[in-house]
């Protein structure tokens, strides 16, 4: 599906597309209550979903399962896919974020987002199955939570991804489906902060 010859320009093994967007993948990894997993940028006081690059010969669905294992430590007998976006979804990087070898034609990220559901449990979760850690704690959160934690530049993709991919999320043992909140999304409706995983 990305696999066209808009996708010209390789550093490495990073793809740009002619655009100057590099080819992603975004992960919106659920529980058995949909809640969401939020992984915390290492050093830093960023939240995120799990995300990265889809390298040169790779499917969206095997980059996909090559960063849950590098970011989260999951392997595919752990988790279900129950959705994905129609479309790539994009959001320009800031030239500040930008590293200067790429600054040239790089413009930010275009994505297909996934919406999972652990199978497995919270203790096959691992944040140091790579050499090179991206977060360094993990919470689990409701569905529809702020977006405040989250880089500003990130924002709005993360709110068509979790709208758009709603629909996947099986009704709770008790409930209905999660239905998307009609106030202003990013508002706390429950008050409280999640408990914090480390590692």
């Amino acid at each position: 599906m990305w696999n066209n010859p808009a996708i010209e320009n390789r550093v490495g093994r990073i793809m740009i597309d002619r655009e100057g967007y590099r080819p992603n993948v975004g992960i919106i990894l659920t529980n058995a209550k949909n809640q969401v997993f939020w992984g915390k940028r290492i050093r830093q006081d960023a939240w995120q979903f799990p995300q990265g690059g889809i390298q040169h010969g790779e499917t969206p669905e095997q980059a996909m399962y090559r960063e849950l294992h590098e970011e989260v430590g999951l392997q595919t007998c752990h988790v279900q896919i129950l959705g994905r976006t129609r479309d790539w979804m994009r959001y320009e990087v800031p030239q500040t974020w930008v590293k200067r070898e790429s600054r040239g034609n790089y413009k930010g990220q275009k994505q297909i987002w996934f919406l999972l559901r652990l199978v497995g449990r919270d203790c096959d979760v691992s944040l140091r199955a790579s050499g090179h850690p991206e977060f360094d704690a993990w919470r689990w959160t409701d569905y529809w939570v702020e977006l405040d934690d989250v880089i500003e530049f990130k924002r709005e993709v993360y709110r068509l991804a979790l709208n758009e991919l709603v629909r996947y999320l099986p009704p709770l043992k008790g409930g209905g489906r999660r239905e998307p909140v009609r106030q202003m999304p990013g508002s706390n409706t429950e008050g409280s902060k999640p408990s914090i995983q480390r590692g």
